[in-house]
């Protein structure tokens, strides 16, 4: 069985920076997923999220995304776009994702990946929640990577 890795990264101490960390938790909060799939909040931990990596066979990345749409627009990124993904770029942090998969696939097991994002309406106000537009709109976020992995025959259910 297919190991699954959905995280959550982002800084949630700069209002949408942290998308992905609470698109984690609203998807916590709201279902209930089989065995082969771990939530984890990956914050801004990069290279700390290695382990977890190596141990999945695909993972999900939710993150804030700077695309062209406006704020609370949601996108399914992969290959060349994924530096739109604010985690797939040059940051602050000590390392991006996409240096993180590279050491990954050196090491012999890259997961495939897959990043479900929006777009931010402020991402450089020191605030720990979400823009009122972002926060409007993280449960179209959750429920279009839940749809996806229903579409695989996964069987996701809601909390009752």
């Amino acid at each position: 069985m297919e190991r699954i890795l959905i995280l959550g990264v982002g800084n949630i101490l700069f209002t949408d920076e942290g998308i992905g960390v609470r698109a984690v938790e609203w998807l916590q909060n709201h279902y209930v997923f089989p065995g082969n799939v771990t939530l984890v909040d990956g914050g801004t931990l990069g290279m700390g999220l290695m382990d977890a990596l190596l141990q999945t066979d695909r993972v999900y990345v939710l993150d804030a995304v700077r695309g062209d749409g406006k704020p609370g627009s949601v996108y399914r990124l992969t290959d060349n776009d994924l530096r739109k993904s604010m985690s797939f770029r040059d940051s602050l942090h000590q390392t991006d994702l996409v240096d993180t998969l590279i050491y990954c696939d050196i090491l012999g097991h890259r997961p495939e990946g897959v990043v479900f994002g929006m777009e931010p309406a402020d991402y450089q106000t020191m605030q720990l929640g979400l823009s009122p537009v972002c926060l409007d709109a993280l449960p179209v976020l959750a429920r279009t990577l839940v749809e996806e992995l229903r579409g695989m025959g996964m069987d996701i259910r809601e909390h009752v």
